[in-house]
């Protein structure tokens, strides 16, 4: 124990000694008041996905049906708090096709595997919010996604590009 504790132990204790040893008739006088303690606590959300930017690498389709990212696993980590019963979402959207020039491929070519306490597998796109997580109440979680491509004949020799905006919901 430190001694600054020591002391405080030391004259909490004579305190009491003072209390117990005088009658309650000796204490003439009292006053107290009461101190109300209030917090503001608002939801908060943090999302970190690490890396930000995957690749697939050029793959012969007749040998890979579906390419992995060179990037995977990525790090997800989802952190929230909200009231108990709420239900918090971990949504992507992608913003186009995958396009090199005037060429695409269709971003639902691209799906993701994950893993971690509710998150979700899914495929990629343009029109409608992908749910990739979900949780009640206050909660961090931490997970991965492995992204993968399918793999065509058909598709347009270029460097094709996408962004996608991954947006966490706390009510």
């Amino acid at each position: 124990m430190s001694a600054a504790r020591h002391r405080i132990a030391a004259v909490a204790t004579a305190l009491a000694v003072v209390l117990a040893v005088r009658a309650p008739a000796a204490l003439a006088s009292s006053d107290s008041r009461t101190l109300t303690v209030n917090a503001a606590v608002r939801g908060r959300a943090k999302l970190t996905i690490t890396p930000l930017t995957i690749n697939f690498p050029d793959r012969d389709p007749d040998l890979v049906s579906r390419i992995a990212a060179t990037e995977n696993s990525v790090t997800v980590s989802s952190r929230m708090r909200t009231t108990s019963n709420e239900l918090s979402f971990l949504i992507c959207l992608a913003n186009g096709d995958l396009q090199s020039g005037a060429s695409a491929i269709p971003i639902s070519n691209v799906t993701w595997q994950a893993s971690g306490a509710g998150y979700n597998n899914g495929t990629m796109s343009s029109a409608i919010p992908q749910v990739a997580g979900s949780w009640r109440g206050s909660r961090s979680r931490s997970g991965a996604f492995d992204y993968y491509l399918a793999n065509s004949w058909s598709t347009n020799v270029g460097n094709y590009a996408q962004t996608v905006v991954y947006t966490l919901i706390v009510p």
